[in-house]
């Protein structure tokens, strides 16, 4: 496997990864620092705030490439394959529709931020470092959505079942 298609196949897995133990670190060190020292700081919360940010918008993305999201699939069961990878598609390519506009207009926040120097409160650092999260997360959403209609019209094409993901309840 080369390097690209490991980052490919585990880039949101391992920046949940890193976001979700900067999270639970910073929360536990002011924790302890709260309760022991009676003593908290600006800055851990920040972290940790900034830090779910990412946490949601790279987990929409890694749920949408593992077929994750919430949805109501009770109809998919009772059609035949041709239709449910057409139905499939019809709904990755309505959410990429909306994940192009999103990513569009979440850069005006981003260009804000930058435009007028906005930094945080506590850590002092530009706002827009955070900011674009949301932009980063339609990004990977949109490439996820991009291989997943690929990904459906190979499984129309070939006949094959069309990729479901995991299902919550069976």
């Amino acid at each position: 496997m080369t390097v690209l298609q490991n980052i490919d196949r585990n880039a949101e897995r391992w920046l949940l990864l890193v976001f979700y133990v900067m999270l639970v670190i910073t929360m536990a060190i002011e924790v302890l620092r709260r309760e022991i020292f009676a003593f908290s700081s600006i800055w851990g919360e920040e972290v940790v705030r900034y830090s779910f940010i990412y946490l949601a918008w790279i987990g929409a993305a890694a749920a949408v490439r593992e077929r994750a999201h919430i949805r109501i699939d009770v109809i998919m069961h009772y059609l035949p394959q041709r239709p449910k990878a057409l139905l499939y598609i019809f709904g990755d390519l309505v959410m990429f529709v909306v994940a192009i506009i999103a990513l569009y207009w979440s850069f005006e926040a981003v260009h804000v931020s930058a435009k007028f120097g906005s930094v945080t409160d506590g850590l002092r650092v530009s706002k827009v470092w955070f900011l674009m999260a949301v932009p980063t997360g339609f990004a990977l959403m949109i490439w996820r959505l991009i291989q997943s209609f690929l990904r459906d019209l190979k499984s129309l094409r070939d006949g094959t079942p069309v990729f479901e993901g995991d299902k919550l309840f069976d």
